[in-house]
């Protein structure tokens, strides 16, 4: 199912005067620094509202069967807004790596409670050294003795950097077996399981580390698949979290354009000043290819493009560019009130830099965009 442009303005608009609503500034700084680090009311009212949850999950799962240009749309306005809630690990890892593995079962019992809100979600692959890749991994996952290969597996290991991983009713993990990387489906009250928060430099985007002592799980796809998996939910959600920071960035150009108009320095605008002008016009170039390249990538996943996979790493590389720019400039702009802890630019900064780092940094994304070339 595809919206056209006069559905797409309707989405953004109502999303944008809920999270206007449910998400102002003071909010955010709330949630920071609480546990959970978002409001389960807020959340249930964007699933029964909006169906936020379930916008790209395919209607066979009680979705509505939309795509990654619809998501694009969320996520722009979820990334101005700072939003904070559990959609990202739900939505974009979570549940595309469930659609991925192929495993009608797995989808059929947990992408319906996905779709509705009442089940989050968190895909847990990178452990210390923070790497996503799954030739990476050292957790293992062994057959628990029961004679059950398919369905009775524990797993031992440690996880870092899990998205909402304290708070996620469902945790999908990436771990080795004798097939090599494999994923597999844990519940959040498993015994062996333990989650604690970790101090990041973005509050607003919770992270959790998880030790797994031999952990009862449930083999999603097949064995060895984990790489397959990950290859396919790491486009499509580096062009989620590509929107998300397209819509950072342009919320950081707004603000720098209304206080550039407002601000007076030695008797006029300091907009009007060439330097200031400079950097607005930077910031807004960066801002329009990050738009471009993050929604012509999400219009190819949608067409299932075979250049999909190459403009994804695009959009990943040209919006991590494009926020830290944005973000940067905007503290620049407002001068010495923009370096204070009481102006939001420095959640804007923090969100753009740990964005950046999320999926291995810069060095990591290039080298995925040459191998999405054959290089």
């Amino acid at each position: 199912m595809t919206a056209d442009e006069s559905e797409l303005r309707e989405l953004r608009s109502s999303v944008r005067e809920f999270l206007e609503a449910k998400s102002p500034e003071e909010a955010v700084r709330k949630l920071m620094e609480s546990e959970p680090r978002f409001d389960p009311a807020v959340w249930s009212q964007a699933a029964d509202q909006l169906r936020l949850p379930g916008l790209a999950i395919p209607e066979e799962y009680g979705g509505d069967g939309f795509g990654l240009v619809e998501l694009g749309v969320v996520l722009e306005e979820m990334g101005r807004a700072l939003f904070c809630a559990p959609f990202f690990a739900t939505v974009l890892l979570a549940a595309q790596a469930l659609l991925a593995s192929g495993d009608q079962d797995a989808c059929a019992r947990h992408l319906p409670g996905i779709a509705a809100g009442r089940t989050t979600a968190a895909l847990a692959v990178a452990e210390d050294h923070g790497s996503w890749d799954p030739a990476m991994v050292s957790a293992r996952a062994v057959p628990d003795g029961n004679g059950d290969g398919d369905n009775g597996w524990t797993v031992s290991g440690r996880k870092c950097f899990v998205v909402d991983g304290t708070t996620a009713d469902l945790i999908l993990v990436v771990a080795r077996t004798v097939a090599g990387p494999t994923l597999f489906a844990v519940d959040r009250d498993a015994t062996g399981l333990a989650a604690e928060p970790m101090q990041t430099l973005d509050a607003t985007r919770a992270m959790a580390r998880l030790t797994l002592d031999a952990v009862p799980a449930t083999l999603v796809g097949a064995q060895g698949a984990g790489g397959r998996i990950m290859a396919k939910v790491l486009d499509i959600a580096s062009v989620g979290l590509a929107a998300e920071q397209a819509g950072g960035a342009r919320r950081c150009l707004e603000t720098s354009a209304d206080y550039a108009r407002v601000r007076h320095q030695f008797g006029r605008p300091i907009g009007s000043f060439q330097a200031v002008k400079h950097k607005c016009a930077d910031m807004l170039v960066q801002v329009e290819l990050a738009e471009a390249s993050s929604r012509e990538a999400a219009r190819l996943a949608d067409e299932d493009s075979p250049d999909f996979p190459v403009a994804a790493a695009v959009a990943h590389a040209s919006c991590s560019r494009a926020y830290m720019v944005a973000a940067m400039e905007n503290i620049q702009v407002h001068g010495g009130i923009g370096f204070t802890w009481e102006h939001p630019a420095h959640l804007f900064f923090r969100r753009a830099k740990s964005s950046q780092l999320l999926f291995g940094g810069p060095a990591v994304y290039h080298e995925r965009l040459l191998d999405r070339l054959g290089i």
